[in-house]
């Protein structure tokens, strides 16, 4: 998984290295054969410097190695965008990220969402997502535009229903995002009503795995999948963005996995209503 800026300078350099060194040709060799200093090709390879995608088709070709080119150049255009650090980010304004994201969606026709606690945005009601919002940033001591990010989200849901005809939304979720207190009592009765009506829109595709189903995939975090170009991964500290090919492959097979373990329409709905009658009867 990609994680800081320097992180995946020192992975793609040690990428590099590696081909390389398959081809049997050491530092100061591929350095003449490139026209470069010897010294570029060490800072490379120690994460010290970040090649430029004139410079990955250049060491591809001299170790043979042309094949990896597509790789490693999305590795290489990722870099300075992949680890967005959520104070940073929510600094600068929460919803300048609902913002970026609803520029993502407007280009996207087949959304692969999954979120193992949390109602996905595109789906939340104003409450429910006020309430992530503020503890949000609460956690992060950012103080904050709570107001402006959750209209943000709410503008970024025209995307169900407007737009190319052909976009569809495929969404998962575990059954404890049904009952788990992110938000209070009322706010998720209502939030779980909302689910029930947007569970029959012809767009969406809306799964839930129970709990006691069983997972061929352990449900470690959640994260979206973009048609088959990126991949947004929230963790803790920050927000992750994945482009490379062979890394959004492994994404959609977990995410295929996981809605494998899910129930869909009439028997999903019966779960949202099971978790209401819980959430009223508490």
């Amino acid at each position: 998984m990609s994680t800081s800026p320097q992180q995946a300078r020192e992975a793609l350099g040690a990428r590099l290295r590696e081909l390389r060194q398959d081809a049997r040709l050491a530092q100061r060799r591929l350095a003449e054969l490139a026209g470069w200093h010897e010294s570029k090709v060490s800072k490379i390879e120690h994460g010290k410097q970040t090649p430029s995608e004139g410079d990955i088709h250049t060491w591809c070709r001299l170790v043979g190695a042309e094949d990896h080119v597509p790789d490693l150049i999305a590795t290489v255009r990722n870099i300075s965008t992949a680890y967005r650090e959520w104070r940073r980010e929510w600094r600068a304004g929460a919803h300048r990220r609902q913002q970026a994201i609803a520029t993502q969606e407007a280009e996207t026709t087949l959304f692969r969402i999954f979120e193992p606690m949390v109602i996905p945005g595109l789906l939340q009601t104003r409450e429910y997502a006020a309430q992530r919002f503020a503890d949000n940033i609460a956690f992060h001591g950012t103080g904050g535009d709570a107001e402006t990010a959750v209209q943000a989200r709410m503008d970024r849901q025209d995307v169900l229903r407007r737009g190319d005809r052909d976009r569809r939304f495929h969404m998962v979720m575990c059954e404890v995002a049904l009952t788990i207190g992110l938000a209070d009592d009322d706010v998720m009765i209502a939030q779980l009503e909302r689910l029930l009506t947007l569970s029959i829109l012809p767009r969406l595709s809306l799964g839930i795995i129970p709990t006691r189903a069983r997972h061929r995939r352990a449900p470690h975090h959640g994260f979206w999948v973009f048609d088959e170009r990126l991949v947004l991964v929230d963790t803790a500290a920050a927000e992750l963005a994945i482009t490379q090919p062979r890394e959004i492959a492994v994404y959609i097979q977990e995410f295929s996995w996981l809605a494998s373990s899910a129930v869909y329409g009439a028997a999903a709905r019966e779960l949202i209503n099971a978790a209401i009658r819980t959430l009223q009867a508490s």
